[in-house]
């Protein structure tokens, strides 16, 4: 695929690092209910087979808006690093999905946060991003934070039990994975834009799922999904990919990729709102105390 080099993208002003901070946010109150979807919906559909399903849908989509607006296609010599990225893609969804049916809520809500970390550090490798004051004290104080929120809803002792380690550790590798996404997307967006760059970072992770998807069929048949099932494809297709993948690579048009994982913090915070509304669950003194730390340190991190 070919395109037309874009124009260069001006350095944000303030006013647009305001906005910037925006869309990472909106994309992490999306995912803040993605983990209780998702493992619901396994009880149905193998993870990997709604992995899958999940990564169709959302590319499906954002394949239409990029031919829509005319943005398609990309540079030759920017083949190899959309396969690298979409190799990277479905070792993220695969080590998610399969991470969240081993383990537990509070596992997942929690270990998907240690994200920040390795974005600040991968960015710095990669990136030759040098993370400042704020911003590594923004992400220390926000994961504090996510410790308290979902320490005093669901308790800390269950990490790394041995029912549930091998889905404790994919979480941790799904963080890191999350991170190399985050890192090895940003010079693509930065040349193409956010839409076509989550696009093809989607669809070229397609042809990587088959050897797993595979494996999995073998152990375990794909049976016919109800209309529940097919209700949480949609969420998890659009809302979870498309809108919020769109959304994430939207903030780092104009923000460093240190900045914008720290916006990853909001995830527990919006789950337990959710779980407040939708199921009736009680939000603690450590839920408040903790929700505080953690917006302190999205502040004081998206100040840099």
């Amino acid at each position: 695929m070919t395109a037309r080099p874009p124009a260069p993208v001006a350095p944000p002003t303030a006013h647009a690092f305001s906005i910037h901070a925006l869309f990472p946010l909106l994309a992490a109150a999306i995912w803040g209910g993605m983990y209780v979807v998702s493992k619901w919906s396994f009880a149905e559909l193998p993870p990997v087979t709604m992995g899958l399903a999940r990564m169709l849908l959302g590319g499906f989509a954002c394949w239409l808006l990029v031919r829509q607006t005319g943005r398609g296609g990309y540079q030759r010599e920017d083949r190899g690093r959309f396969v690298r990225l979409g190799l990277v893609v479905c070792g993220t969804i695969v080590t998610q999905f399969v991470g969240t049916d081993l383990a537990t809520a509070a596992e997942g809500a929690l270990l998907t946060t240690t994200t920040p970390a390795f974005v600040v550090l991968l960015a710095w490798l990669l990136l030759r991003e040098v993370p400042t004051i704020r911003t590594v004290g923004g992400t220390v104080l926000a994961f504090a934070g996510a410790l308290v929120v979902v320490g005093g809803q669901s308790g800390l002792q269950g990490l790394f039990a041995s029912g549930t380690f091998w889905g404790s550790l994919l979480l941790l590798t799904a963080a890191a994975a999350w991170a190399l996404v985050t890192v090895l997307g940003k010079p693509l967006v930065a040349r193409y834009g956010a839409l076509p760059a989550m696009t093809y970072a989607c669809l070229w992770s397609l042809p990587f799922f088959l050897p797993v998807l595979l494996w999995e069929v073998s152990r375990r048949p794909v049976p016919v999904p109800s209309l529940g099932g097919l209700l949480a494809i949609l969420y998890l297709g659009l809302a979870s990919t498309a809108l919020a993948w769109y959304l994430w690579y939207k903030g780092l048009e104009g923000l460093p990729a240190g900045v914008v994982a720290v916006f990853f913090f909001a995830q527990p915070v919006v789950g337990g709102i959710l779980a407040w509304l939708l199921l009736g669950e009680r939000l603690g003194a450590a839920f408040l105390a903790g929700g505080g730390v953690i917006a302190s340190g999205i502040l004081l991190a998206a100040r840099e």
